[in-house]
């Protein structure tokens, strides 16, 4: 009953992390403010991440999750009523609040559950992330297009599944650790830490980076409207789903240090060939199966390296994800407007190629 609510949850940030793109064209605010707006929600989602870890390590994992869960409910209730984009604003800085916690202590809490299977588990747990990312444009269109209607059923479900993990009776309760100042300082001082951070860091830069410009790119590249946006969704988002689905028994014998700096080599090499060929759609697939892996391992290792201030840790990983989520469309856009965007998306195989050398360091560090 645990992993099922840990499921749920996973599968309604899922939802609520394609609101922003799937809304602001109903919201009809203007680039500069549908920037500001995404801006926002960015900031509450750093904020919350480096915060919440120490919380959850000293507190528990459920508290907080529920606690996360229902503010991402109430905002989601509330969008729908926005007029401004100041409101906006407000509103997705708050629901980047509640996703950030909510993040962090639901994958601390599967690292918890699942500590003989931490990777496997990981990487299953996740793939229902990448399911809430391609149901809601799909669920968009079967409400015409409605933002109340959909922010409604996402409030809804978020409602639902917050009072499903409050009812849900967590083992952890019991033998939660309780966390000690002297413990971060312990950290901070460890080079796993931030090799893992930096890994994180640039895999996010990819793959938002991936999700915001690919179309722009295919249509520049003669492409129909349609077909472009079809192959982001499916293409993609079906590679990094049945990536997860697939990679969940593999990682249950295999190291997961050994498997991020392979997955790094396949990143390098598949978004580089999205750029090369005339026929992407199949390129795009596999980029997204190459970058499945990548999230759960990371997030593994944390939970090897630091079982005693697990979320602490995961918490500071992931805030340098939401880093890379920040500046990495502010960054092509300015090489694109300088060259063209073929060549800011260069970016990405040059990423992955700093992942490689990051996760290769790693390999060297000692447990």
């Amino acid at each position: 009953m645990l992993l099922v609510a840990v499921i749920l949850a996973t599968f309604v940030y899922g939802i609520a992390s394609a609101m922003l793109g799937t809304l602001l064209p109903a919201f009809g605010f203007s680039a500069s403010e549908s920037g500001g707006i995404a801006l926002a929600q960015s900031v509450g989602l750093m904020i919350a991440s480096l915060s919440s870890g120490p919380i959850i390590d000293q507190f528990g994992k459920k508290r907080p999750l529920v606690g996360g869960l229902f503010l991402m409910a109430c905002m989601l209730w509330m969008l729908p009523g926005v007029s401004t984009s100041a409101a906006a604003a407000l509103v997705l800085f708050i629901l980047g609040l509640g996703g950030g916690i909510m993040v962090n202590a639901v994958n601390s809490q599967v690292s918890a559950i699942g500590a003989d299977r931490r990777a496997s588990l990981l990487a299953f747990t996740n793939l229902f992330f990448g399911l809430g990312l391609m149901v809601t444009p799909w669920v968009s269109t079967l409400v015409r297009n409605d933002a109340k209607q959909l922010c409604y059923l996402a409030a809804g479900l978020a409602t639902f599944t917050g009072i499903v993990q409050t009812l849900t009776r967590s083992p952890l309760a019991t033998s939660e650790h309780q966390f000690q100042i002297a413990e971060a300082r312990g950290l901070l001082k460890s080079p796993v830490l931030w090799l893992l951070a930096g890994t994180v860091c640039l895999y996010v830069a990819c793959e938002v980076g991936l999700s915001n410009w690919l179309a722009s790119y295919l249509i520049l590249k003669g492409l129909p409207r349609d077909e472009a946006l079809n192959i982001m969704a499916w293409r993609f988002g079906l590679g990094l789903l049945l990536g997860r689905l697939a990679i969940a028994p593999v990682m249950l014998k295999v190291n997961p240090r050994v498997v991020l700096p392979l997955a790094s080599v396949c990143m390098a090499a598949t978004s580089y060939w999205i750029l090369q060929t005339t026929s992407p759609a199949v390129a795009v697939f596999f980029t997204g199966v190459a970058m499945a892996p990548v999230f759960p391992s990371a997030l593994a290792i944390v939970g090897d390296q630091f079982p005693q201030a697990t979320a602490t840790a995961m918490g500071i990983v992931i805030t340098f994800g939401w880093i890379g989520l920040t500046v990495s469309s502010p960054v092509i856009g300015l090489i694109a407007d300088r060259s063209s965007l073929g060549q800011a998306l260069l970016l990405f195989p040059a990423f992955s190629v700093g992942m490689l050398l990051l996760t290769l360091a790693l390999r060297t560090v000692r447990r």
